[in-house]
């Protein structure tokens, strides 16, 4: 096994912390010499980490499958499963894997025992698995005849024809670049997203029947008017891959430059070296990438007549830097990273800024850029700040402590927008598209937007939006109103799919009154669904049942200052088998029976026992003899999972 974390220590299982006055509402937890009015009901809650995930993923599903609990079919590998369950949500496991910085690990309620579980790198570890092994997306079973036009081939819009595909529509992207992928290739490090890994999961999307139209814009090749004449519903996934100027004087410089172009210019194979200082404003994931690639990436002396050459007219798309050269005498780069907060307030994943400040990257924090001041030649020879601080939340400047960085390039990273030049009654004044709750463009009819276009975030992000929307798309095409969405907006574990893929789905109601549904054959008996709307916390698990178990760690290449140049080797290596089913074996299975019976053996009247095997699906493993429970909670209290509830009366 793989490095692993260490326990926490002093953990406390009580439900009542030192100190608590308050005590839980009586009228469900009052309990008589042992005896209540009330008998346990399965309640399905969505757990934190589905909650977290702005994709929606099932999660715990498919860490059931890892840890053996969801069987697969015969001769399935239980990887392809898993698989299966993953891509419900998101087709982009091998890569989201990667890159998300995993805000479904932030609440897992795991961290009360010892450690998060290691969500991320299971996932990537299936999705490596499944490019590995071939597998690929089946289409539809038939074909609607309707027609969505994709705008942009990025994790929006790709996620977008995948999810209309499964549905049966017809889709074609319009992306105005040569390759497919979006900021996954453009605005992400290659070594961060490996091309052949992304490639794979995009392949597998267009085999589904997607069309694609590459080198094509809109607003410039194919006009609005033209997409609402031959399609029945356009889905707009243009991205914000304009970076927004630094406001302040003088960032007009030609050598004052945004992120997103840096790193376009880099993962396009044409900036391969800088020659100077460079200093990259801003605190988010795409200043850490900057400053990674310009540390990895280094500095070389450039003669005069080379200014041909220079970063910044790469960058701005004038010309390709020569390979032989930058091979020469070429050092480690000198990046400073200027933020106006504390660092330790910074959005960027903590891992990421701890990476570039172990390769060299010096930080600069409480910094706020005045100027840029520019030399004879209106370059950018330094960047004039005045040191800050923040007092309830607000920032008070240092009057008279101003003074200059010199610098050879300053690259902004504070913010992103979109080109809308051709399609400009889209621009809502910001650079971005306005959106309902639904994703619906106003005042376009059919319309949809998803992803950086509403507002710049994470892949995982856009490709939830990508979700959502289509499943309005797909009601527009169907001429249906639009539904409201659930408060938890995931895709939920469904206990009558589960039970229709073992031919153990309800009966029909026949509408005939009767009096008690515990042997009737049209219910789902003593069940509740409440994943769409509540989330499961920690109080309402037994965690007193859970043993300490670290966290296996992913393996990880150590980059420091003395080797990051022309380091291009990805951080993270994938785990074994062995780690993503200790995993799978650490997740609580929050909300959701995971099968332990508790329940069976601490029932002191013998009232809860296992459903007959052939029965037996997720979700529905025990049930209750409702002549014999007297209400005593017990199977409540020592349900590790949060799954039973006191709430039927006896």
């Amino acid at each position: 096994m793989t490095e692993t974390t260490l326990p926490r220590q002093g953990t406390t299982f009580r439900r009542y912390a030192p100190g608590d006055r308050a005590h839980y509402e009586w009228s469900e937890d009052l309990v008589h010499h042992g005896e209540s009015g009330l008998c346990p009901v399965y309640v399905h809650r969505a757990p934190p980490c589905q909650g977290s995930c702005p994709s929606g993923h099932d999660i715990r599903g498919w860490l059931a499958v890892a840890r053996g609990q969801e069987k697969p079919r015969a001769e399935q590998p239980w990887q392809a499963l898993a698989f299966e369950r993953m891509t419900e949500a998101n087709p982009f496991p091998a890569i989201m894997g990667r890159v998300c910085p995993a805000p479904c690990q932030e609440g897992c309620n795991r961290q009360e025992v010892d450690d998060f579980v290691g969500i991320n790198a299971v996932e990537q570890y299936v999705g490596d698995w499944a490019l590995e092994h071939g597998l690929g997306f089946v289409g539809p079973e038939t074909e609607t005849g309707k027609k969505v036009a994709i705008v942009g081939g990025g994790p929006a819009g790709l996620a977008a024809a995948y999810f209309l595909r499964r549905m049966g529509h017809g889709c074609t992207i319009f992306e105005e670049y040569k390759a497919l992928g979006g900021m996954m290739v453009f605005g992400i490090p290659g070594y961060r997203t490996p091309r052949d890994v992304l490639q794979g999961e995009i392949d597998r999307i267009i085999a589904m029947g997607v069309e694609v139209r590459l080198n094509t814009r809109i607003g410039t090749d194919v006009t609005i008017a033209d997409l609402d004449r031959d399609f029945d519903a356009v889905f707009w996934g243009i991205g914000a891959q304009s970076g927004k100027p630094l406001p302040v004087p003088g960032a007009e410089a030609t050598n004052c430059v945004s992120g997103i172009s840096f790193l376009r210019a880099f993962n396009e194979g044409r900036l391969n070296h800088l020659n100077g200082r460079v200093l990259v404003v801003g605190g988010g994931d795409t200043a850490m990438d900057v400053a990674a690639v310009a540390r990895r990436i280094g500095n070389i002396d450039l003669p005069a007549e080379a200014s041909d050459d220079s970063p910044d007219a790469v960058i701005l798309g004038k010309t390709s830097q020569d390979v032989a050269r930058a091979a020469k005498a070429r050092g480690a780069g000198d990046v400073w990273i200027v933020y106006r907060r504390p660092i330790s307030k910074a959005p960027a994943t903590k891992h990421e800024l701890e990476s570039v400040i172990a390769e060299g990257v010096e930080i600069h924090d409480q910094l706020a850029p005045l100027e840029v001041v520019l030399d004879e030649n209106g370059r950018a020879k330094a960047l004039r700040v005045v040191p800050v601080d923040w007092a309830d939340g607000k920032m008070v400047p240092h009057e008279g402590e101003e003074f200059d960085i010199d610098c050879a390039l300053i690259v902004g990273a504070t913010g992103q927008a979109g080109d809308f030049t051709g399609i400009e009654d889209l621009d809502n004044g910001w650079g971005l598209i306005d959106a309902d709750k639904l994703f619906r463009v106003p005042n376009h009819a059919g319309h949809f937007v998803g992803g950086d276009a509403i507002k710049p975030h994470l892949l995982t992000t856009a490709v939830g939006h990508a979700r959502v929307a289509v499943e309005g798309i797909d009601r527009h095409l169907r001429g249906l109103e639009p539904a409201n969405r659930p408060k938890v907006d995931a895709h939920h574990f469904s206990l009558l799919s589960e039970l229709r893929s073992e031919g153990l789905e309800p009966e029909e109601y026949d509408h005939e009154e009767v009096r008690g549904t515990d042997s009737a054959t049209f219910a789902v008996h003593n069940y509740e669904d409440r994943s769409f709307a509540e989330i499961v916390p920690h109080k309402s698990l037994f965690l007193g049942y859970f043993e300490q178990e670290p966290r296996a760690l992913r393996p990880e290449v150590e980059i420091d200052a003395g080797n990051v140049l022309g380091n291009f080797n990805e951080r993270f290596k994938a785990f074994s088998e062995q780690d993503a089913i200790h995993e799978g074996e650490r997740c609580m299975s929050c909300g959701m029976c995971f099968e332990c019976d508790n329940c069976i053996i601490y029932c002191p009247q013998d009232a809860v026992h296992r459903i007959k095997k052939d029965h037996q699906v997720m979700g529905r493993y025990v049930e209750t003899d409702y002549h014999k429970c007297v209400g005593c909670h017990i199977c409540m209290d020592v349900c590790p999972t949060g799954y039973i509830q006191m709430g039927l009366g006896g």
